[in-house]
């Protein structure tokens, strides 16, 4: 029993890890994207790292899925009461929602950055 929560503990651990890396490889794009605007003369070398951040921002975002998906299948149920956990469930609906739509829209602010 012991083994299966520090499973759950360590894909929760790393869900939220994979979940910063993806942030920061998104902003990371954006700011060296607009570095390389203002000195053209690293331009190749700018869009090599821009290209390879993107990628790794993907590899990260299905991180974020599979741990996001073994998170399902930890979920303890009632663990608050019924009515806590019913709206506790709206919330994560409502909450996932609005988290797809902030990757992408991560991913419209960047796509014209890495392969312009």
């Amino acid at each position: 029993m012991k083994l299966s929560k520090s499973l759950i503990i360590i894909n929760g651990f790393l869900h939220d890890f994979a979940a910063g890396i993806w942030l920061a490889t998104i902003v990371t794009i954006a700011w060296l994207h607009g570095a390389h605007l203002a000195s053209p003369a690293t331009a190749a070398v700018m869009n090599l790292l821009e290209r390879r951040l993107f990628w790794s921002s993907v590899a990260a975002a299905l991180l974020i899925m599979a741990t996001g998906a073994g998170r399902t299948f930890t979920y303890v149920d009632n663990w608050y009461g019924e009515d806590a956990e019913r709206m506790r469930r709206k919330a994560l609906l409502a909450k996932h929602v609005i988290l797809f739509a902030a990757y992408a829209l991560g991913y419209v602010w960047v796509w014209g950055k890495v392969f312009h």
